[in-house]
């Protein structure tokens, strides 16, 4: 991160986090893709519906998830070997203390959530089995998301490729038993998923605890240190609050999407899973901007800085661009492949990827220059920005445009998203400039 080419670094450091993505997804995937062979489309919207309302609870806490990473990488850099090891060991219990709370709320909100989002009848107890089955492996969900952004700030992003790649293995292997076998429908999908996370959990709390440096992990140095634990609080919580109002107007739309019918949502589940393969190769990016710049900055390499950034924007707008358009050409035998009895909800999909899909890499800038302030420290201006140009825009649209009878339909919908991207990525941009205008003055002090 600190020297050599920088374009092939980023390249080489971002591959196994797109394949680390990827992996995570087709664990939802999976479950969409079992459901919809053997159970039919109505149990394929019960698991759609559940998307956003679980990003929406979980979002925060993977914000301190983000904090704890960009802690770890600016220390790395910095060559404080004392504040790693603080960050690690006070991750660790703030991410189980997370995860017990996301699962209370999950177990006991989930059909509050779920009617609120106006969720049909026909779905609603589906989904609230599924949620709260899924809501059970939520400790294991967090501490692999700590622990995968402890090592991805260090540099290893192989470690939680390999960790993934086995949970996914045991994910679609439980999926078909608890499925085909024992005939429990989405109750088998949510408890394979639940199951599947314990295994990537441990797997990366082993590989913490084999580590020779500052981030090797020891139970019994396990507490929760002061001054790292606000360090993680203030680059964390506006990062998981923007995640979370993120998810506040997904939920908003998916209500708009639910007034359509079980037969529009699952299309538009489908559609947004397929979409996710898209949008995490271009996350992936994002994660490379914020670590690569967290090192750099820790380690005064102000220089190297602005060409990190211009590296990943080049790059997440050819994988944005290539995957889009791929996504959108062979829409319709992959939306088959989750909804096979219904050539109405492929339509429906379809309709989604050609507004969303194909203008996909907008979110990826938008998502890489938000890393890139991250990884400056500057966590709370990203987060108004985006709450304005993505959240409010958004519920601002659903309440004015799409609310005229004349303009109720899906397309205006959708719409609000790519406008939402432009306007955001601007508004980030400009904020941009003026840090790198003070990090020159800096470069100019240190040399």
């Amino acid at each position: 991160m600190l020297e050599g080419p920088i374009l092939r670094n980023v390249i080489a450091y971002t591959v196994p986090i797109i394949l680390s993505g990827v992996l995570q997804l087709l664990f939802n995937a999976a479950d969409l893709v079992v459901v919809g062979q053997f159970c039919g489309s109505v149990s394929v919207a019960a698991v759609g519906a559940t998307g956003s309302i679980i990003n929406l609870i979980v979002t925060l806490f993977i914000g301190l998830s983000v904090g704890a990473g960009v802690l770890v990488a600016q220390g790395v850099g910095a060559g404080d070997a004392e504040s790693v090891r603080r960050t690690v060991h006070t991750a660790v219990p703030t991410a189980v203390i997370g995860g017990v709370l996301l699962t209370l709320v999950g177990l006991f909100g989930s059909g509050t959530f779920l009617r609120l989002m106006k969720t049909p009848e026909e779905v609603l107890g589906l989904s609230s089995v599924y949620m709260r089955l899924y809501f059970c492996g939520m400790t294991a969900n967090m501490l692999y998301n700590f622990g995968a952004s402890i090592l991805r700030a260090t540099g290893d992003t192989r470690g939680p490729l390999l960790y993934l790649s086995a949970a996914g293995v045991v994910n679609v292997i439980l999926n078909l038993f608890f499925v085909i076998a024992l005939k429990m429908n989405v109750a088998g999908v949510g408890l394979a998923t639940a199951l599947s996370q314990c295994v990537s959990a441990a797997l990366v709390l082993i590989a913490l605890t084999r580590r020779e440096d500052a981030c090797r992990y020891r139970l019994r140095d396990t507490r929760i240190y002061k001054k790292e634990l606000l360090g993680m609080l203030r680059i964390g919580v506006p990062a998981g609050i923007q995640g979370s109002l993120f998810s506040i107007s997904n939920v908003i739309i998916q209500s708009g999407v639910n007034s359509f019918g079980a037969v529009a949502m699952s299309g538009n589940a489908a559609a947004g899973n397929i979409e996710g393969f898209v949008y995490v190769s271009m996350n992936a990016l994002h994660q490379t901007a914020l670590n690569f710049t967290g090192q750099n900055y820790g380690a005064k390499n102000y220089g190297r800085i602005g060409k990190i950034t211009l590296s990943c924007l080049g790059a997440v707008t050819v994988v944005g661009g290539v995957l889009g358009v791929l996504g959108r050409l062979f829409a319709k035998p992959l939306l088959g492949i989750y909804v096979p009895d219904s050539p109405e909800a492929i339509a429906y999909g379809t309709l989604r990827m050609n507004y969303i899909c194909l203008p996909y890499f907008l979110c990826g800038i938008m998502d890489v220059m938000t890393g890139a302030l991250r990884g400056l420290g500057a966590s709370l201006v990203p987060m108004i920005i985006s709450v304005a140009g993505v959240c409010g825009f958004r519920i601002l649209w659903i309440f004015t445009v799409f609310a005229r009878p004349e303009t109720h339909t899906l397309q205006i919908l959708y719409l609000s998203y790519a406008i939402s991207w432009i306007l955001t990525f601007l508004a980030e941009s400009a904020v941009y400039l003026i840090l790198v205008k003070r990090i020159r003055r800096k470069e100019e002090v240190y040399g």
